[in-house]
């Protein structure tokens, strides 16, 4: 009828193009925050052999981007989030079955290599990388926003989570995150981001902690008594001296990032997702079409 809006459409085609795309460019093009936040480090770093680690990671990432080949070998398991505007209908096939299809022709086309077992116990490569681990968010809109988020085992194995008694307070989940940090050394292969959830329950926790890990370096909780928690967090790890690559330094973490969710009375959850210097995220606003 004359005045009504138009559906906005999307065909699953051109979200599997775009999440192919992503899934090589997260792998292949490291961030312009994190290789800025490298280049910062190199002029903090009082260790000599930290200073050359940094030097090294920015020529890595120069040479993954020119050559178009991944920064790591550890290219992950695919981590997607996505936004779906509710006012948008996905038509040609189910959107989960497209996520994975681009991940699958990602890996292939892009020669990534494919780390995911088809069963935690009979760990048979399913030699596509998928199934990817898929978050969904029902948004307002008719617009389809995607982070794909490659992570790799060895900083994904340092993750922790705490249920802490509410009276533990602020201080008991600081020294949980610090300590976390501590126990992990270099196995994450520092630099590192540290992911930091707090509230819900368990598996809200461990969520925000992944997510805030899609956060840019640099980039602080915009609520001024969470940034500063993040702040304290970042100079206590790094007063720890793990250093780059845990060969001891100043530069432990470039960044904490800090998410938070109402909680029940009788809990105070934290969780803790590190990623390595490899900090990989890439993501792409899709706009549908009108009918």
């Amino acid at each position: 009828m004359k005045g009504e809006e138009k559906l906005k459409r999307i065909h699953i085609n051109t979200i599997i193009d775009a999440v192919e795309k992503l899934c090589i460019k997260a792998n292949y093009d490291l961030g312009k925050d994190v290789i800025a936040s490298f280049n910062k480090a190199l002029t903090t770093e009082e260790s000599p052999l930290g200073r050359e680690v940094f030097a090294r990671l920015i020529e890595n990432a120069a040479i993954a981007h020119e050559e178009r080949v991944p920064m790591c070998q550890d290219t992950g398991m695919t981590v997607i989030f996505v936004e779906l505007g509710q006012d948008l209908h996905i038509e040609g096939g189910l959107l989960t079955d497209a996520l994975n299809e681009g991940v699958r022709r990602g890996y292939e086309k892009g020669y990534l290599r494919k780390s995911v077992v088809n069963d935690p116990f009979e760990r048979v490569n399913t030699q596509d990388n998928t199934p990817a681990i898929i978050h969904y968010d029902l948004v307002q809109g008719d617009e389809l926003h995607i982070t794909v988020a490659p992570k790799g085992a060895g900083s994904e194995n340092m993750g922790a989570i705490k249920m802490c008694k509410p009276s533990d307070g602020l201080e008991g989940v600081m020294q949980f995150v610090v300590d976390t940090v501590d126990k992990a050394g270099g196995n994450p292969c520092p630099p590192i981001i540290v992911g930091v959830g707090v509230g819900g329950n368990m598996e809200k926790a461990t969520l925000l902690a992944k997510k805030a890990l899609t956060r840019d370096v640099g980039v602080h909780n915009p609520e001024e008594r969470l940034a500063k928690i993040e702040e304290e967090l970042l100079e206590r790890i790094n007063k720890l001296g793990i250093g780059p690559q845990g060969f001891g330094g100043v530069n432990t973490a470039l960044a904490v990032n800090l998410e938070v969710y109402p909680t029940h009375i009788a809990m105070l959850p934290v969780a803790v997702n590190i990623n390595c210097h490899a900090a990989r995220h890439k993501e792409i606003t899709l706009k549908g079409r009108e009918e």
